[in-house]
């Protein structure tokens, strides 16, 4: 049986990427930083992890939880990021929650999983976005959000160099019907997910030299820096 590691997978996306993947057949480890994620992810089938991404100290406990495992694909879908206009200039509880959910989290997540999916030679993958552009800001919380996901971007291109014996992509899910898409979003979790998974099914099974540590959309193409 495949197994997938979803990091931050309690809601939106995350849940929807859980679903779907159980539904496939996969086994399913996910993680969530609330009681109230971690059982609705239960209720699922999901084995489960708590883990705060935005803590460094529970995020540097991930390996031992996953000790002994072997994994075919591991995907961060922690995010931080709304369309409410938010105080600016932030908090340093907002910085910091931001800062560390959207890109140090990644960072300290890979180094201990890389191991687990050397095996399988299987990929890592984030849930990144199109705002690593700096352009159209208006609040120094919404440049901050953008710097968060140019950081996580370039983060997939050096990791690749770290991690040459496993694929590392940065994937845009498309306008979703999120937080951050709102309800007039042209994609559903759904519909989203679903392109997601035939990309990372392709990346996994018939790599290409130029998806490795590439920025793609949802349903596949190589999208610019």
């Amino acid at each position: 049986m495949k197994t997938v590691l979803l990091i931050g997978a309690s809601r939106g996306i995350g849940f929807e990427l859980a679903s779907q993947y159980i539904a496939g057949g996969w086994r399913v480890i996910a993680t969530a930083r609330s009681d109230e994620g971690l059982e609705r992810l239960k209720a699922l089938g999901a084995q489960t992890l708590c883990v705060d991404v935005a803590n460094p100290a529970s995020n540097s406990g991930l390996a031992w939880q996953l000790d002994g495992e072997k994994i075919d694909l591991a995907i961060y879908v922690a995010g931080v990021g709304d369309r409410e206009t938010t105080a600016s200039p932030p908090t340093r509880e907002k910085f910091d929650l931001l800062m560390h959910t959207n890109a140090m989290g990644p960072m300290m997540v890979l180094p201990q999983i890389a191991p687990m999916l050397l095996d399988k030679k299987g990929v890592f993958a984030v849930i990144s976005s199109h705002f690593g552009s700096l352009t159209l800001t208006q609040t120094s919380m919404a440049v901050l959000y953008r710097m968060s996901k140019a950081a996580l971007n370039m983060y997939i291109r050096c990791a690749q160099h770290d991690f040459p014996e496993i694929s590392c992509v940065a994937l845009h899910p498309g306008w979703v019907q999120t937080d951050m898409g709102g309800p007039s979003a042209p994609l559903t979790p759904e519909q989203s997910v679903s392109s997601l998974r035939q990309t990372l099914e392709r990346i996994r099974t018939q790599p290409r030299p130029e998806d490795r540590g590439a920025f793609l959309n949802h349903d596949g193409q190589i999208l610019p820096w």
